[in-house]
Parts: C-alpha cells; structure tokens; sequence
C-alpha cells in the first residue's frame, strides 16, 4: 500500500515502512535507541520488529505494565529515570511498540525528556492503528480524566504493520473497529455502510478498511493540526465516551477505550436525533449497527449523575461549557455544540431499551 503523507511525517504500511525505519535511523545518525513496550508486546511483538532493525548502535528495552491505569505521569517520571540512568541524549531515538497508551505515554515522554527527542509509533491494536497514533497528540490521564496532561508533536515516522492483529483478542479487535466506525458517522458515509452488515463484510480486505480509515483521520488532522475547528468532529461520541471510560475506569469492571465510545456514539447519535440533525431511520441503523457489535451496558442512576459530572473537565471544553460534536446527518457533523442535562439523561434512557 502506498504511504499516506501527514503533518511532518509519513505513515508506512508492513513491510516497506521497515526500510524506511533503517534509513532514518542511518540518516539521523542516532546514538541509541530505546523500544518502548508493555508486557504483552514485549512478548508477543517484539520478535517481529528487532530482527527488522538493522542497526548497529545498542538498543535498550523499557517495559511498562499494560493498560490505561499507567498512563500517568508517575509512569512518565520512571521512563525518564531509565533514559536519564540508561544515559539517553539528544541523540537517541525512542520506538514505541504497542497500543494507544504506549504510543500516547512514549510520544509524551520523548517529547519532553531533554526538551524533545525524535520518536516513532509502531502501533500493535486496531485502535492504536487507526486512532491512537495518528495526528501527533501524546499524553497522560490526570487520575481518572482522560487525556488531561500532553502536547501536539509528530513522530519522525509511523509504520502500520497489520500482520501485529494476529496477536490481538477480539475484544481489542472490536475496540478498534469502535473508531473505525466513527470515521465513517463523520466523514464517508460509504465506508460506514461497509460495516452496516458485518457478516458480508470479507476480512481478508482488513488492511483496505484500515487504510481508508487512517486516511479519514489524517485528512481531518491535517487540516486542523491543532484542533480549532474540523478536527473537533473526530470528538464525535468521546464527549460522553471518555467520561463513561473514565467514570469505570478504576471500577471492577472497566471498559476498554473503543467500548465506551461505541456507548458514546449510540448516546450522541440520539442526541443529534433530538436536534433533528438526522432523521429516526438513520438513528435507528446506527444504534442497531453499534449494539450488534458491542454488548449493552448498564448504568444506574449514580453512574449518570458521576458521567454528566466528569463531562466538565472533558478538555474539549471551552468557558466551562460541555462541547458535543454531533452527527449532521451520516457522513457529515457540527461541532461546538452546548446540550442539556436533561436531553442527555434521556439518551441514556433510549440506550437503555
């Protein structure tokens, strides 16, 4: 496949984009290199890719637990003390080698340590693949609030190598598809008509999804790098998402990004229903597209009233109001949009019949 050109990188696909790492880090001439890992990739992904670099400068591996629980900067503050102890410089070159928190907390850290080290995203989900890793935001969750700590900086390269979902349980596999169909809700209503029945959908065509997918995101992005305008529709079904995520994210129970979006986007589809931006016929394929794919979830009325608590410290809020990206019929949004509590409530309640 073709590489796709972003804001100050390129993103390669499987095998080609392993050539490409070799040059740049020839070009870039680097003094070391430092593969970031959780234990899953460490074990299941890290065997593909060391035999892949062909370098000669020494290569140290940092390994973090897995899961979004560690995507804090206490998790920040340890890598940095292993590149500090390991004696990274200006030099060095740091890989990240994982799903969306390990390419989210590694672009943060090497963004930061030393003022800015260069980095490339080796993303090993379909999440990572097609959300996480593209567009150049890298940071960490404040306690239980998503994504509260970071800074918008691009990797020097990106390499989607789909053969890594071989490793991956379904489950992860549906959390990625979650923005997968997202991508289609707000941009191209003939990809999201792809998913509409997933049993005719032929997998063996994954890596044409995936790429049309990366393609949306990227096309967004690169309009608005720094999320003033378009790329605030990409928040479609996240203003409500996040805080579900966040709000069972230290519970017994939590959910797994995609899982909560999925919600997010049935709750948000509703609401963009009630403002009459699409019609019932649309908001009904939707809802029933999205539960066929993902279990239903309860929520008890503490649970709502936590969710619309923790949507005011959602960063995409301006002046202390909640901002929604709503549907504007399939394919298409509208951002900036300040809804009640009491047409939110009620989506919870439709979600719940």
């Amino acid at each position: 496949m073709q590489s796709i050109e972003a804001n100050g990188y390129s993103i390669f696909f499987n095998e080609i984009g392993y050539e490409r790492i070799n040059q740049i880090i020839d070009e870039n001439k680097y003094s070391s290199i430092f593969i970031i890992v959780d234990e899953h990739t460490n074990e299941f992904c890290l065997t593909k890719l060391l035999p892949n670099l062909a370098v000669e400068i020494p290569i140290e591996i940092i390994e973090i637990e897995a899961g979004e629980v560690v995507k804090n900067i206490t998790t920040c503050v340890e890598i940095w003390s292993i590149l500090s102890d390991l004696s990274a410089d200006r030099k060095s070159l740091i890989i990240n080698l994982g799903g969306g928190v390990i390419t989210d907390i590694g672009g943060f850290v090497a963004s930061t340590f030393k003022r800015g080290i260069d980095f490339i995203n080796i993303p090993t989900t379909l999440l990572g693949m097609v959300d996480a890793s593209i567009g150049g935001k890298n940071g960490v969750d404040l306690g239980n609030l998503k994504n509260q700590i970071g800074v918008i900086n691009v990797p020097k390269l990106l390499l989607i190598d789909t053969n890594f979902l071989e490793t991956l349980p379904q489950k992860e596999m549906r959390s990625g598809l979650a923005e997968m169909l997202k991508h289609g809700l707000i941009f191209d209503k003939n990809y999201w008509n792809q998913f509409l029945d997933l049993k005719t959908l032929n997998f063996e065509d994954l890596d044409q999804l995936i790429y049309r997918s990366v393609e949306i995101k990227n096309e967004i992005v690169k309009q608005d790098p720094t999320e003033n305008g378009i790329r605030k529709a990409l928040n479609f079904g996240h203003t409500l998402g996040h805080a579900i995520e966040s709000h069972f994210l230290e519970s017994s129970s939590p959910l797994l990004h995609g899982e909560a979006i999925a919600i997010g986007m049935v709750l948000e589809s509703f609401i963009s229903k009630e403002k009459k931006l699409i019609s019932n016929t649309d908001y009904l394929e939707i809802k029933n597209t999205i539960c066929n794919i993902f279990d239903k979830h309860q929520f008890s009325e503490n649970d709502i009233k936590s969710i619309l608590e923790l949507m005011i410290h959602d960063k995409k809020n301006e002046y202390g109001k909640v901002q929604f990206a709503l549907l504007n019929g399939i394919g298409k949004t509208t951002i900036n949009q300040e809804i009640d509590n009491k047409l939110i409530i009620n989506s919870f309640e439709d979600y719940k019949n």
